[in-house]
């Protein structure tokens, strides 16, 4: 047996394997007196399972080759000597390939007795409008989507389907690290609860900034404090904002409650990110946020518990109707002034912890409890306004898309898993298209 040298391959219109592997599982192709590349007749019973770790493409296919029933593996490639260029001739896990489906057959392949692996050549039996359709799609490279042009086109009932599938498939994405912190505290839903609420108080620019501050002391530390204004210092103070000398007297008042608290419970902050104040809207400052936060913390115990029992949105505003401490009323920094007003969370805010920590929470517990409650936290996300990102509005320009914050979520979903990776066979969006 003589192994190809390999030689510089030609680019077939950007073809991939996984373009292949699409064609092979839903037989996008002739079947129609289906034959190898030696003529042997070959009728698919099944095409086998997708496998999408290491090994052959796909398991337990079973073909008639010639009139006798074969049963197991089909491996899938682009041109057929790319067996011997990914080595598969000395892996034992492709000893049970009963047949090699490639784009282009340039290379006969053969078992380590000797025998030949049958081939099947796609390259002049796969639907031409498909390839036709793939080629296109594929191919716009400077398109901000793939599919730009075509994405107004798909059906209604399929693409709001579609958004619903994208958006429990984000909750799954979320849930990971909620269950990596359940395992850290012990399935603590409390604690839980609580870190990922600090988190998402920073939202996108501090939110891995606020999740160190979080991380920084014990939770238990909150029960050992009496008043807010000293659990506002130990936010402050582990975020490093009271580092500074100061002649203002809130902060000094602050700076000495850090100081005590910092020795009596030997708090450390080395480790913390520090939070940003660029580009942000006063609103959003550090300081306001983690007012707010100590506030939501001191007045609401066992906030958890408090959630499992509400049952319509308004509930979650009155939950969450809180704002930062009467000194930042008049200020948005330390020791500079502003104009006065009571800085309240927004609705706009509660919406996105509600998108971005309760829900995903909610998801991940009733996954932990073995009930499903998935109908009713797409009900909970569909009241809720649509998130207003760049994202989002272009998608809006392209076909009206979002008016909540199910379809916002499943849109950012959707750009970021899909579009930006070219995962256009694995979307529903790109499937209608391609077989348009």
């Amino acid at each position: 047996m003589s192994i190809p040298i390999a030689t510089p391959r030609k680019v077939y219109y950007q073809m991939t394997e996984d373009f292949l592997h699409y064609v092979w599982k839903f037989q996008k192709f002739s079947t129609t007196f289906l034959n190898s590349t030696t003529n042997e007749l070959i009728n698919i019973e099944r095409v086998g399972t997708h496998n999408f770790n290491s090994g052959p493409d796909f398991f337990n296919a079973q073909l008639l080759i010639n009139n006798q029933l074969w049963a197991g593996n089909v491996e899938i490639h682009i041109k057929s000597s790319d067996w011997y260029a990914h080595r598969h001739e000395n892996d034992i896990a492709y000893d049970n390939v009963i047949l090699h489906v490639v784009w282009e057959f340039d290379a006969e392949v053969f078992r380590k007795d000797n025998t030949t692996i049958p081939t099947l050549e796609l390259k002049s039996i796969i639907d031409s409008k498909l390839l036709e359709n793939y080629r296109k799609l594929l191919n716009r490279k400077e398109q901000w989507i793939p599919c730009e042009k075509d994405f107004a086109k798909v059906d209604d009932f399929v693409f709001n389907n579609w958004l619903e599938r994208l958006y429990i498939e984000r909750l799954k994405q979320k849930s990971i690290l909620i269950e990596e912190e359940l395992k850290k505290s012990n399935n603590h839903w409390e604690r839980v609860l609580f870190k990922l609420l600090f988190k998402n108080f920073g939202l996108k620019v501090n939110g891995e900034s606020f999740y160190s501050i979080a991380n920084s002391f014990d939770y238990d530390l909150l029960f050992k404090i009496n008043d807010v204004m000293s659990f506002e210092a130990l936010l402050f103070g582990q975020a490093g904002l009271l580092d500074p000398d100061l002649e203002n007297a809130y902060f000094k008042t602050m700076k000495e409650k850090y100081d005590f608290l910092k020795h009596k419970h030997q708090l450390d902050n080395n480790r913390v990110i520090k939070s940003k104040y660029f580009r942000l809207r006063p609103p959003n400052f550090p300081t306001l946020r983690l007012s707010q936060f100590a506030t939501l913390y001191k007045d609401k115990s066992s906030l958890f518990s408090k959630i499992l029992e509400i049952k319509c949105i308004e509930d979650y505003y009155d939950l969450f109707a809180i704002s930062a401490s009467s000194y930042w009323d008049s200020h948005f920094n330390f020791g500079v002034s502003s104009f006065k007003r009571k800085k309240n969370l927004t609705k706009a805010f509660i919406d996105l912890l509600l998108i971005n920590t309760i829900i995903p929470v909610l998801f991940s517990y009733g996954k932990y409890t073995g009930k499903d409650n998935s109908e009713e936290l797409l009900k909970l996300a569909a009241t809720i306004f649509s998130e207003k990102n760049n994202i989002i509005k272009k998608f809006n320009e392209l076909r009206p898309s979002s008016t909540n914050g199910l379809h916002s979520q499943a849109l950012l979903q959707l750009k970021n898993e899909y579009c930006n990776q070219k995962k256009c066979l694995k979307c529903v969006i790109g499937n209608a298209i391609l077989n348009h």
